[in-house]
This record gives structure tokens, C-alpha cells and sequence, in this order.
């Protein structure tokens, strides 16, 4: 009888679990593993909207401090805000008075029109240089002239200027122009009564597709460098994903440093051969608009959104990019008198 008693002990200890346990433990295990699967899965959709979103939102700041960087400066020639004091610059049917090796492959004024510190064309690509990859259509092009904001040491095969606070003079040799005082012992004399300073020119655009990720448009730019010993023009790739680029002009048409209306690139005010330039025009702002997309396609999403920045109407995409379009209004700092 006592052995009996233990052998069912022990068969009690020994007993596993019945068939309709095993079944509940199955069904919550298989429960809280979906609700793990499908957690991870939304962490992860939403991981990647995020870093699809600071991407794009990158890419613009980006493109759009850069763009401002040199709207903010033009107008600035050293010592002088007076672009038209400056001998050397392209005159009405001179584009080269002193005979400077400057570089003309995207016309014969583009680095020299000093009296034109900012100037552009409106949805069309129209500088004398082939764009890199091709023009994106409707989208505007921004030339800006300035000097490099710290003085510089002459240098030979740059395009310089000397300036004094009334005035200038452009050369490449090296050379101080004879009749501007200064201390050859220390070009950064700030006590100096001129002082040389780099001639800086960019032309900014939108090229249908990147070096770095082809079929991606990006905005681009033609820069004054200098390359063997001589003044040179070269092609940047600035920001992939930028699509469009669009510009407006403040205007100050009566010199009372306000702005009197705002211009498309291009306008006929500011171009001096056309019979309705103003002589006294100065730009004194520009509003900026950029469009920048994804450089890949996302699942779900539909662009359905009609993006007109500035005076162009680009139309409803319908694509599976994602797109941003920002905008801001830059004062430039030297156009004042």
C-alpha cells in the first residue's frame, strides 16, 4: 500500500502539462510576439520618416546658407562698398578697360561687371559656359560679385583688388597698382591706408543630375579660382536634392535705402542695355526660394502638393518623393549708401 502511495507520488511530480495549456501558452506567446514584431516595424517606418525628413531639411539649410553667405556680402569690395569706382571693372562697350587675363568663358563681363554686384536670368540658363550636366528647366541662375571679406596678400595670377575707402583698382600680377599707398612689410596692416582683397564670383544653379548621385538634380555653382598661374572658372557641386531655385530683387529705384519693388533676375531696371534701366538702382535684398527633394523614393508616400516658388508654378509632382520648399528674404549688408 505504501509503495503504492509513492509510485503515485511520484507519477504526480513527473505529470506535464495538458494539451489545452499548452494551447493558451502558444496563443499569448504567439500574441505578445506580433505585438513585439509589429512595434519594431513601426519603430523602424518611423525611424526612417524621421531621417527621410532631417535629410531633406539638411540639404536645404544647407543650400540656403550658403546662398546667403555671399547674397549677404555682395556689394562689399574691400575697403569700398562702390563697385563703380573701381578701375578695372567692365565698362558699356568695354567688357576688359586694363586688359586683365581674366577668365571669359562665361562672358566676357562675368567676373568684371562690378557695377552689377548681384544680377541673374530668370527660369533659364543663360551664362556663356556649358552647366555641368545639364539646366534644370524653370529655374533661375544668381551671379554675385564681392571681394573676400579679410585683405590677402598680392598674389600673382589672381584676379585682386586694392581698395581704399573712395576707391579701387582690379589686377592680376601681383602688383600693387601704382598710387595706393600701403605697407608692402604687412598686407594685413589694418592701419594701412589700402588693402588687397581676392575678387570672389559665383553663378549659382540647378543641374539636372549629380556627380555624386547620378539622376539626383543639385544645385551648382560656376566660381572665379585661379589654376596655373592664371584666372580660372570652375564647377562645384554645392547640394544634392535641390531642385528648383528661384530669386526676387528689393529694389531701391530714388537711393533712399528703401526698397521700392521687387524684381524677377533679369528685369530691365538693373540692365544698363536696356531703355528702362534706372541708373541709381541698387539691389538692397533678395528673397530666395529653394525646392528640395529626397534623393530616393519612399513607399506610401504621393506628392500631390502644387509648388509655385517665386513666379514660377513647377506644378503637382505626383511621385513618391518627399519634397521641402523654404524660402527667406536676405538683406545684403553693403548695398546701402
Amino acid at each position: 500500500m505504501v509503495g503504492s502511495m509513492r509510485i503515485e507520488a511520484v507519477k504526480m511530480k513527473m505529470a506535464g502539462v495538458t494539451l489545452v495549456e499548452l494551447m493558451v501558452a502558444l496563443s499569448i506567446g504567439a500574441f505578445l510576439m506580433i505585438g513585439a514584431v509589429q512595434v519594431y516595424t513601426q519603430s523602424r517606418q518611423a525611424y526612417v520618416v524621421n531621417e527621410s525628413i532631417a535629410r531633406v531639411q539638411e540639404t536645404a539649410q544647407f543650400a540656403l546658407d550658403t546662398i546667403e553667405a555671399d547674397l549677404r556680402m555682395a556689394s562689399n569690395w574691400g575697403r569700398t562698398s562702390r563697385g563703380d569706382s573701381i578701375e578695372g571693372r567692365a565698362l558699356t562697350g568695354d567688357a576688359n578697360p586694363l586688359g586683365l587675363p581674366a577668365p571669359n568663358g562665361c562672358g566676357a563681363t562675368w567676373a568684371l561687371d562690378l557695377a552689377r554686384p548681384i544680377d541673374g536670368t530668370d527660369n533659364t540658363y543663360a551664362l556663356g559656359c556649358a552647366a555641368n550636366g545639364g539646366t534644370q528647366p524653370d529655374s533661375d541662375v544668381v551671379t554675385i560679385r564681392r571681394a573676400s571679406v579679410d585683405p590677402v596678400a598680392p598674389a600673382p595670377g589672381r584676379l585682386q583688388l586694392q581698395t581704399t575707402r573712395i576707391q579701387g583698382q582690379l589686377y592680376a600680377d601681383g602688383n600693387v597698382p601704382s598710387g595706393f599707398l600701403h605697407n608692402p612689410a604687412d598686407p594685413f596692416d589694418p592701419d594701412s591706408p589700402s588693402a588687397a582683397h581676392n575678387l570672389l564670383v559665383n553663378s549659382y544653379y540647378v543641374s539636372q543630375t549629380s556627380d555624386l548621385i547620378p539622376g539626383v538634380p543639385t544645385l551648382r555653382r560656376k566660381s572665379l579660382t585661379t589654376q596655373a598661374g592664371a584666372p580660372a572658372i570652375v564647377d562645384q557641386e554645392v547640394a544634392p536634392g535641390v531642385e528648383n531655385l528661384q530669386l526676387q530683387f528689393g529694389v531701391d529705384v530714388d537711393q533712399d535705402n528703401t526698397i521700392d519693388r521687387y524684381v524677377n533676375p533679369g528685369n530691365a531696371i538693373l540692365d544698363p542695355g536696356s531703355g528702362a534701366f534706372i541708373p541709381g538702382a541698387r539691389v538692397m535684398t533678395a528673397r530666395v526660394w529653394l525646392v528640395v527633394r529626397s534623393v530616393s523614393p519612399e513607399i506610401g508616400i504621393a506628392d500631390d502638393r502644387d509648388y509655385e516658388p517665386g513666379n514660377v508654378d513647377l506644378g503637382v509632382p505626383n511621385d513618391e518623393f518627399r519634397r521641402l520648399m523654404v524660402s527667406k528674404t536676405i538683406l545684403l549688408r553693403n548695398a546701402r549708401t
